[in-house]
This record gives structure tokens, sequence and C-alpha cells, in this order.
């Protein structure tokens, strides 16, 4: 047991699979081991490398494990995958691990603290009832529409269709119809009370923490995406420039190329989707801003947008946006103004 020096940890609900090697490569443990004994197990063992693939609860069991004094290397599941020999079982992904976590061109995924988890939990609770509060306002436009009541797109036209529901002498709806959109319409009341109840708190989280204050500073960037990029990216540096994480965000092209001739196609997607509607939509509320209030200050984006159409013109900004704020993290800058908008 004290010869193990790297050990792939497939890990699961209850039970998890080990594959421990020497410094040799030899094969020294194999083991099945149930949730409770997982902790009691590594305490045991003498500090060695452990490889974890990057999914549900693997930060919290990272954590877990480097508070026992072993260094842990969280990797990208597709990343794994091309180590699997033949059939896939737990068996064979730890083996997997294992064998990946020791490549020297392994890219690894930096453990988040458990503030960070709490901050993403915030975002992605808060984006999970925008949704539904979407499905709810859908709900009542089609189910009034079906009796001839319809009202504007907007805040506005669904206050409106509220106020005809609530109005019990109106005869253009049966009464079952109006329980029924009445109690739609206090789920989306109750909904709206939870939004901005998170919106307050990703707020404090804002003002609490100085790296998101800097990010706020540059345009087109918010208390949410700063929140979200300060708890999304644990460690800046794992990236090697501003274009890696642009692509980790998936706003570059995709690429097709052969034969030495580049061809490029629309952007990958790849990486958090979050993130990169917040960026798209900061990008475009900067391009609303300038052409009310004109581009002349911002040359590169007026010639932009003089031969793209906006929404191209907005996904080149968010990637602009996006290597800005990967510096202003990695470097612990502040946000500078171009030269010809200081001017």
């Amino acid at each position: 047991m004290q010869t193990v020096r790297t050990i792939g940890l497939d890990i699961a609900k209850s039970v998890f699979q080990i594959h421990g090697v020497d410094a040799a490569g030899n094969v020294v443990i194999r083991r099945r081991l149930k949730r409770r004994y997982v902790l009691s197990f590594f305490q045991k063992l003498p500090p060695c490398l452990i490889g974890i693939e990057a999914c549900a609860s693997s930060h919290h069991w990272s954590r877990e494990l480097q508070a026992l004094g072993h260094t842990v290397r969280l990797m990208p599941p597709a990343y794994v995958r091309p180590y699997v020999k033949r059939q896939k079982n737990d068996a064979a992904d730890a083996e997997a691990i294992c064998e990946a976590v020791t490549r020297a061109n392994m890219r690894f995924v930096a453990t988040k603290t458990s503030e960070q988890q709490s901050c993403l939990m915030l975002h992605r609770t808060r984006h999970l009832f925008i949704r539904q509060q979407t499905a709810v306002i859908n709900a009542i436009r089609a189910h009034l529409a079906e009796f001839g009541i319809v009202a504007p797109v907007g805040r506005n036209g669904i206050e409106q269709l509220l106020d005809v529901v609530a109005h019990a002498g109106d005869n253009q709806l049966p009464e079952i119809a109006r329980a029924c959109v009445l109690a739609l319409g206090a789920q989306l009341r109750t909904l709206q009370a939870q939004i901005l109840n998170f919106d307050r708190q990703i707020m404090a989280w804002h003002r609490s923490s100085e790296a998101s204050k800097r990010l706020d500073d540059i345009p087109g960037v918010g208390p949410a995406l700063a929140t979200a990029l300060v708890a999304s990216v644990a460690d800046p540096k794992a990236f090697r420039s501003g274009r890696d994480f642009s692509a980790w965000i998936g706003l570059v092209p995709k690429q097709h190329s052969s034969g030495g001739k580049d061809k490029l196609g629309s952007i990958s997607k790849q990486g958090d989707r979050y993130l990169r509607s917040l960026f798209t939509t900061g990008a475009l509320a900067v391009i609303r801003y300038a052409k009310i209030h004109g581009t002349k200050h911002r040359p590169w984006l007026t010639a932009l947008l003089a031969r793209r159409p906006t929404k191209v013109a907005a996904i080149a900004l968010a990637n602009k946006i996006a290597r800005m704020a990967w510096a202003m993290m990695a470097r612990g800058d502040r946000y500078r103004e171009p030269v010809a908008l200081a001017a």
C-alpha cells in the first residue's frame, strides 16, 4: 500500500472505483469502495497524485482529498475518454483516469472553492426561475388567446392580461378558466419576487469581491457577468492566453482546416453556455449604446459594424471583452480606456 504513487478515482453517488499504480506504472491496487469508506481509505495512504474527472461532486472530493495532503487534479471527461480500453465500466474508467493524469500535455481543471460554487448556485437558480417565469407567461398568453384575449408583447402586456382576469365581472372568461389563470398569475408573482431576491444576493456578492468589482469597469460587463466569471474561473492562469479563454467559452470560429488550408466556420459554442450568453448580451448592449450615442470614439467597432451584421459584430466584440476580462483576472490589472476613447 505504501508504494502507491498515482491513483485514478472514478467517483459516483454510492460506489467508487480505485485504480492505483506505483512509480514504475505497475498496478498496485484495484478496488471498489462504498461512499462512506472513501475518506478513511485515503487517510491511510501516504500523499500521492489522484486524478478525478471534472464532473458532478468532483470539486467537493478534490477539496476533501487535498485536506488529507494528497495532490488532486481534475480533468475534463472528454480528455479522459481516449484512454479507455475497449468496454466501458467503472474499472476501465478508473484505469483510464490513472493513465490520463500522468500525461504531460493533459489539461486540468482548477478546483473551485465552496464560495465560488455557492455563487454559481445563485446564478443557476436565478436562471432556472427566469426560464420558469417565461414558461408561465407563455402559458397565460396561450390560454387567454384561446378565448380571444390578447395583449402586446412585454411586461405591460402580461399585466394587462392579469388585470382582465382579476376583474370578476368580465364575461369573456369562464370561471374555471379564470381560476386556472389566477393560479398561474400567483405563481408568476412568486417567481418574480424570487428572481428579485436572487438579484440582490448576486449584487451583495459582487460588492464583497474585489475581482468582481474590477471586472465591472469593462464596458459590456455588469455585476451578473462579473460574479459569474469570478465564480467560474478558479485559476485564470490555467489559460495560456486570452484566445484560449475565449475558445473555452466558445466565442472563436470552428475549424475545418486540412492540407495547410485554414477553413473557419461559425463559432464553436463550446464551453459554458451561460457565460457565453452573458458575454453576447453585454456586447449587444455596447453596440446598442454606440448606435444611439455614436461610435466615433470606437473606430474598431465602427468599422466592424459597417461591414458586418449586428449580431456578427456582437460575437466579435464579446470575444474582445472576454480577452480583456481574462487579462484583468490573470494579471490583477484594472480596466484602462482605449486611447481613442480616452481622447
